[in-house]
């Protein structure tokens, strides 16, 4: 039996109130969630919010789950909507923020273990300020663990798409982080 099988399962038998099976298909997602939440949130502290919001939702929402369908897909969709909402509350909060002359200031520091934990937190804010139609294909194919025709019907887009925009992002995101893009196909 599969993953997705047994998930699959596990999914129906949390439907009748089975907890001890919800707290299973947890044990199962948790870590492949986060990763997938943590950069397209770009924060470590509100990834964990936002995940223990996805299964609190999966949880209450278990009656929408329709038997064959993939668990994960679905986790993934209740995930992906909480992430689209708190990046509108968090795009409210900057503007306020704006408003009344907040700024940021990074620390920067000496140690390497901390210029790569730097860096991998600059890489997560990135990806996180992608815009929508490029963030989401990169991390349901690159943390999501989909594959592009997974996420194709995932996004409601041809796989083709979803190839063109994981492009996009990654050339967006050289650009910014200041790497030599990677090289054009079509040219």
């Amino acid at each position: 039996m599969t993953q997705a099988e047994g998930s699959g399962r596990l999914a129906q038998v949390a439907q009748s109130g089975d907890r001890p099976a919800f707290e299973q298909l947890v044990r199962l997602y948790k870590d492949p969630l986060y990763r997938f939440v943590r950069r397209y949130v770009g924060d470590a502290d509100e990834a964990y919010d936002v995940v223990q919001d996805a299964f609190v939702s999966a949880w209450l929402g278990l009656r929408s789950f329709k038997p064959g369908q993939p668990f994960a897909a679905w986790l993934y969709a209740i995930a992906l909507n909480k992430c689209r909402d708190r990046g509108r509350r968090n795009a409210v909060r900057r503007r306020v923020l704006a408003l009344l002359g907040a700024e940021e200031h990074p620390v920067l520091d000496e140690d390497p273990q901390q210029r790569l934990e730097q860096r991998l937190r600059r890489l997560d804010r990135e990806i996180s300020q992608l815009p929508r139609q490029y963030k989401e294909p990169l991390l349901l194919l690159l943390a999501g663990g989909m594959t592009q025709q997974q996420v194709a019907q995932q996004l409601g887009i041809s796989a083709k798409a979803v190839e063109l925009r994981i492009r996009r992002a990654r050339q967006k995101l050289a650009l910014v982080l200041g790497e030599p893009p990677e090289p054009d196909a079509e040219g």
